[in-house]
């Protein structure tokens, strides 16, 4: 048995609470129950005794003492009684006491008193002991002696046993029937954690199919949710890796392929006029600028997983900036007969931000903008949404994205519907360093798609406090 499973640690965490709880209170229930009935048996003992103290005293015949006796005796209530001198005039089953022997001056002081007399006593060495109980014979306010009557302390302790001994089963019964629960719920709540520790080390095995069954609602079955989604994000996680490395792959053979063809065919002079040179020129050129983008993409990557990315932070003009960017893709845009529409409030005061990385992050969203679109138009909106920030839009009239796709098109190496992938090219890096550039300069992106209708991204960047102050 492993000594260290949960199981065993929380029954036994349970175990001992129950213990604590169970050994003081069962203390406790003894001692009430034994003074309980303890002053039960001396509240009797009193009422025998005054009744017979009362019996005596008031009778008329002088035979009463016998008759009390008697009836003692036939009762098995162990008493005697005194008369007003403290002389012991009648014994009924009383060990060592005879009649004509004296109880104590205290013991006759309190009685002739009117006190009640309560007290342990023995008889004789190593003899039975009694609790007893007396009380004094009056008559017309005048002293005639005592009576007392008396229990024997081994029968009180008898019963007490009997007593202790029901509780002590019943304590043992509930203990037995509290441990079998507390195994039963201990195994109930660790067995899933157990499910759920083999489980992640499939995982981390690279088991990525491993899943873990939700049964309840609680912690328990929330944290066997994660686990699962844990699961199925390693595995798209791990097949847009894949993917990734070999569209890269893909991706740098083609520039390099054309770039190593058209270098041999100029190099050579294969070519039939200095036009052709300069196409396979622009082509090489092409190719290289595209080959250079993509190196520049796996960089800033990398630095994004080391936490190294350097941003030169400065006021900047974001109209200036967005400008430049609609400026240099518009050729592009003509090129596939794309209408690119700019809207450009004036008012929009400077942002606190990283002047080039600004520029790559409209770069990369217009590029794809006009990538995914064969007609139609991409426009792009600045405005200060409210006093604390502005609101870029890049929208488009291109494919659009499917709507069970959009929740993951910012995670890296992901690309949507690989056919399409295929089709358009891309590393799909662009939207993971867009976004991460985004937030490192606190702003924030979200998408908006139909698919076959368009897309939309809504980009928002606080003010300079300084600016927005002056604006105010």
């Amino acid at each position: 048995m492993r000594w260290n499973r949960i199981s065993i640690k929380m029954g036994a965490s349970i175990i001992f609470l129950l213990l604590t709880i169970l050994l003081p209170l069962g203390f406790v229930i003894d001692q009430v129950v034994y003074g309980f009935y303890v002053d039960e048996e001396k509240q009797e003992m009193e009422k025998l005794s005054s009744r017979y103290a009362s019996a005596i005293a008031h009778s008329n015949n002088r035979m009463m003492v016998q008759m009390v006796t008697t009836m003692a005796d036939f009762s098995q209530i162990p008493l005697y009684v005194t008369d007003e001198e403290g002389q012991i005039i009648a014994n009924a089953g009383v060990p060592g006491i005879t009649v004509g022997s004296s109880i104590s001056e205290e013991d006759l002081v309190a009685l002739s008193g009117g006190e009640t007399i309560t007290k342990e006593y023995k008889a004789g060495e190593g003899g039975e002991k009694f609790l007893v109980s007396g009380q004094a014979m009056e008559s017309e306010n005048t002293f005639m002696g005592g009576v007392f009557v008396l229990s024997s302390v081994e029968s009180i302790d008898q019963s007490i046993q009997r007593i202790r001994l029901m509780l002590t089963l019943s304590g043992v019964g509930v203990f037995f029937l509290a441990l079998g629960l507390t195994l039963v719920l201990s195994r109930k709540l660790s067995d899933p954690l157990v499910h759920m520790e083999r489980a992640t080390r499939h995982i981390a095995k690279g088991d990525l199919k491993t899943r873990v069954h939700v049964s309840t609602r609680d912690e328990t079955g929330s944290l066997a949710q994660a686990i699962n989604d844990l699961a199925v994000d390693l595995q798209r996680y791990q097949d847009s890796r894949r993917e990734f490395f070999a569209n890269v792959s893909h991706e740098l053979r083609t520039p390099i392929t054309y770039l190593g063809g058209y270098a041999r065919i100029v190099n050579k002079g294969l070519y039939e006029s200095e036009e052709e040179k300069e196409k396979y020129l622009a082509i090489m050129q092409k190719e290289a600028t595209r080959l250079k983008r993509m190196i520049e993409d796996l960089f800033d990557l990398a630095k994004m997983e080391e936490g190294k990315v350097d941003l030169e932070m400065e006021a900047i003009d974001i109209k200036e900036v967005l400008e430049n960017v609609v400026e240099r893709m518009q050729l592009r845009a003509e090129e596939k007969g794309i209408d690119m529409i700019s809207t450009l409030e004036n008012n929009v005061p400077f942002l606190y931000g990283d002047g080039m990385r600004m520029e790559q992050i409209f770069y990369n969203l217009l590029e794809n903008a006009l990538r995914y679109t064969e007609d139609g138009t991409v426009t792009v909106d600045l405005k200060l949404e409210c006093q604390e920030r502005v609101l870029i839009s890049i929208e488009d009239t291109g494919i659009g994205i499917p709507a069970e796709e959009q929740p993951y098109i910012f995670e890296r190496f992901y690309r949507v519907e690989k056919s399409r992938a295929r089709k358009y090219g891309g590393t799909g890096l662009g939207l993971a360093i867009t976004k991460e550039l985004i937030e490192l300069q606190g702003g924030s992106i979200a998408v908006s798609s139909q698919e076959g209708k368009g897309t939309r991204f809504d980009i928002r960047f606080p003010i300079i406090p300084d600016e927005k102050e002056e604006q105010t």
